[in-house]
């Protein structure tokens, strides 16, 4: 599977039903910062799975690893396991969601492209 639509599939939109703010819009388009502003100002609560795991998205295309990680285990360590609807229309539980992302982030995945060599 391409390492894009690896990213695409982890950009959370709804959950069960509800459009909450978390930063979707912002992270399709690739404004990391911008869906960084939006959900740490966001008034869903700081311990949402769906806030946690896109917020961990941000914080790794900004290249803050430390931070990524740091919200990526909150979403997988979570007691509110939630079913989240991914950019793909599938709907995955967010622990799972969550421990996908952090391998994720361990193996480069998030890595901006300026930093990924081709040949």
């Amino acid at each position: 599977m391409a390492i894009g639509s690896v990213i695409a599939g982890l950009l959370m939109s709804t959950q069960a039903g509800v459009a909450p703010e978390v930063g979707y819009d912002e992270l399709v388009a690739n404004r990391n910062e911008a869906a960084i502003e939006v959900l740490e100002e966001s008034a869903i609560e700081s311990d949402d799975p769906a806030r946690l795991i896109n917020l961990g998205i941000a914080y790794a295309r900004a290249g803050r690893e430390d931070d990524a990680r740091a919200m990526f285990r909150a979403a997988a360590r979570s007691e509110t396991g939630l079913r989240l609807e991914v950019a793909g229309g599938d709907w995955v539980d967010s622990r799972d969601l969550a421990r996908r992302a952090l391998r994720m982030l361990e193996q480069g995945e998030f890595a901006p492209a300026s930093r990924v060599t081709m040949r």
